[in-house]
C-alpha cells in the first residue's frame, strides 16, 4: 500500500491506537492473560450474532449427528474463548521477545519430519487454522527447519499489516498465493519446509469436492498437484492448545500418494487428516469460516 493512500492512514491510525491495550495484554501474567482472553471470546461471542451463527451452522454441519444443540452451542462459545486466548498470545509475541511465547510450546518427536527431509525433495506441511496457528508458523524461530509458508493477503489493510509484522518477527518466508507454484518450487528445492493451510473452502474452479466431516466440501487441489509434481512428501504437521497455557506440535507420518496419482483421493486424504486433528480438540479449529460455502452443481441445481 502506497503512502498516503486512505487505507494506510487509517491502519497507522488503528495501530496507534491499540498499541497500548495490545501492550497491556502481552505484559499480563499468563494465566491472567488467557482468562481475559476467554472473557474477550465470550464477548466476540455475544457481539458478533453472523459469526456465531456461522459458527454454529458449521458445527450443526460436522457434530449434528453426534451432539445435542446445547452441546453444540457450548463448542461454539468454547472455540470463540480459543480465538480470545489466541489473540491474547498474539500480542505476546507481537510485543515482547518471541521467546517467551515459544519456551511454551513443546515440538514433540520430529521423526517423521526428519525421515521426509531426508529423502531430498524438501517437504509439504499439511496444516490447519487450527489450534494457535500463527504460533505454528513462529516455530520456524527455533531455527529446527527453515520454513517456507503459502499465504493469503488479509482483506482488511490494518489486519494485514499486523499480521504481516507478526510472521517476519520469527524469520518466516513469505510466499504470495497468487504467485505460488514457481517459489513453492524453489523453496522445496532449498530444501525448505513449505506449509499449507488447506481447511478453507475453495472456489469451484480451484478445488475439488471430497468429504470433510462425512459432506463434500471444495477443497483446494493445489497441495495434491505439486506433490505429484514435485515427488515432495505432504506431511500433516499441527499444533495444539494443552493445559497450563502450553501448545504441543505434533506430526503425522506421510500420507501415502495413490498408485494412480488421483488428484480427488489425495486430497481426500488430507482432509481425512485435517478432520482427525479437529476431532481431539474441536474447540480449537475456525469453525467461523464458511468451509462448505461452494455447492456440488448438483446439490444447487
Amino acid at each position: 500500500m502506497r503512502k498516503g493512500h486512505p487505507g494506510a492512514l487509517l491502519a497507522t491510525f488503528a495501530f496507534g491506537s491499540l498499541f497500548p491495550l495490545g501492550w497491556l495484554l502481552g505484559h499480563l501474567p499468563a494465566r491472567a492473560g488467557l482468562w481475559l482472553g476467554c472473557r474477550i471470546g465470550d464477548l466476540l461471542w455475544l457481539t458478533m450474532p453472523r459469526r456465531r451463527a456461522i459458527a454454529l451452522d458449521n458445527l450443526r454441519r460436522a457434530f449434528g449427528a453426534e451432539r445435542s444443540p446445547a452441546e453444540l452451542n457450548h463448542l461454539g462459545r468454547r472455540s470463540f474463548e480459543h480465538l480470545g486466548m489466541t489473540i491474547v498470545e498474539s500480542c505476546v509475541f507481537f510485543f515482547r521477545p518471541p521467546s517467551v511465547l515459544l519456551s511454551r510450546v513443546d515440538l514433540g518427536s520430529p521423526e517423521h519430519v526428519e525421515a521426509a527431509i531426508a529423502l531430498g525433495r524438501g517437504l509439504l506441511a499439511l496444516t490447519a487454522h487450527y489450534g494457535n496457528w500463527e504460533l505454528l508458523a513462529a516455530c520456524n524461530a527455533l531455527g529446527v527447519y527453515p520454513l517456507s509458508v503459502v499465504i493469503r493477503p488479509m482483506d482488511h489493510p490494518f489486519v494485514d499489516l499486523i499480521v504481516d509484522r507478526f510472521r517476519r518477527r520469527s524469520g518466516l518466508e513469505l510466499i504470495t498465493k497468487r504467485q505460488a507454484l514457481p517459489a513453492i518450487r524453489d523453496a522445496l528445492k532449498r530444501g525448505r519446509i513449505v506449509g499449507i493451510l488447506l481447511d478453507q473452502n475453495a472456489s469451484r474452479a480451484e478445488g475439488v469436492f471430497v468429504p470433510f466431516f462425512g459432506m463434500p466440501a471444495s477443497t483446494s487441489k493445489a497441495l495434491a498437484l505439486i506433490s505429484l509434481r514435485t515427488g515432495a512428501p505432504v506431511v500433516p504437521i499441527f499444533i495444539r492448545r494443552i493445559e497450563g497455557g502450553r501448545h504441543r506440535v505434533w506430526s503425522d507420518p506421510p500420507i501415502p500418494v495413490p498408485s494412480d496419482g488421483n488428484v480427488a483421493e489425495y486430497t481426500a486424504a488430507f482432509n481425512r487428516s485435517i478432520e482427525a486433528a479437529i476431532r481431539q480438540a474441536p474447540e480449537q479449529w475456525f469453525w467461523v469460516h464458511r468451509r462448505w460455502k461452494t455447492r456440488p452443481r448438483v446439490e444447487q441445481g
